[in-house]
C-alpha cells in the first residue's frame, strides 16, 4: 500500500483533517500531512496550530494512494489557489484516488473538472462549485476512486470509506468498532 497525503493549507477544518488522519493510522495505513504553506506550523480555521510531518516542496510524491483535502474556510480556497497541488490532483484523477470534505469538493475538485459525470457532496451553499458533477445530499459518498462528504460530522464516516476502500469493509468495522462508531455498520451512499 502506497503513502497518502492529507493537505494542510491556513484556514483547514481541523477535525475533517485530524480525524481522518487519526482513523487511517488506526487502520495501519501510511498518511503524512502535508503543509502547502511553506511552514511546518499549519493554523486551522478554528486558530488551532497543527505540526505537518513534511513541507509540499520537500516531499516526493511518487505513486501517492489517497490525496486527501479538508475543507474549511479559508484553507479550502488556500488549496484551490495553490498550483503545484492542482497540477497534482488533475495527474491523480487520471488513475489514482482522491478524497474531498465540506467546501473541498466544491471550491478545489470542481473547478479542476475532476467531479464531471460523478456523483458527489459537499457542504451546504457551495453547490455552485460542483461543475459537472452528479450532486447527491448524502453525508459521504463513495466511488472506486473518489469519496466526498460534506462536512465536520461527517469526518469518521468519511474516513472510514477511505479505509474501507483501501483496506476492507471488515478493516474499516474493526476501527470503527474500537472507536465505538454507532452504527456499528458502515454504511455509505455508493
Amino acid at each position: 500500500m502506497n503513502t497518502s497525503y492529507l493537505f494542510l493549507a491556513t484556514g483547514f477544518e481541523e477535525i475533517e483533517a485530524l480525524t481522518v488522519v487519526d482513523v487511517m493510522r488506526r487502520a495501519g495505513m501510511d498518511v503524512k500531512t502535508i503543509s502547502i504553506t511553506g511552514n511546518l506550523t499549519v493554523r486551522g480555521a478554528h486558530g488551532i496550530p497543527v505540526e505537518a510531518d513534511a513541507l509540499y516542496e520537500k516531499t516526493d510524491f511518487i505513486t501517492p494512494e489517497w490525496l486527501i483535502l479538508p475543507g474549511g474556510m479559508p484553507g479550502a480556497t488556500n488549496l484551490s489557489e495553490y498550483a503545484p497541488l492542482n497540477s497534482m490532483l488533475k495527474v491523480q484523477a487520471q488513475a489514482g484516488k482522491i478524497a474531498a470534505i465540506c467546501a473541498a469538493p466544491a471550491v478545489v475538485l470542481g473547478p479542476l473538472g475532476i467531479l464531471e459525470g460523478k456523483e458527489a457532496t459537499c457542504y451546504p451553499g457551495f453547490e455552485k462549485g460542483m461543475t459537472g458533477a452528479i450532486q447527491r445530499d448524502a453525508p459521504v459518498i463513495a466511488l472506486d476512486r473518489l469519496i466526498t462528504a460534506n462536512g465536520p460530522s461527517a469526518a469518521q464516516r468519511f474516513a472510514l470509506a477511505i479505509v474501507a476502500n483501501s483496506m476492507g469493509e471488515s478493516v474499516a468495522q474493526e476501527v470503527g468498532s474500537a472507536m465505538l462508531f454507532y452504527p456499528k455498520r458502515v454504511n455509505f451512499y455508493f
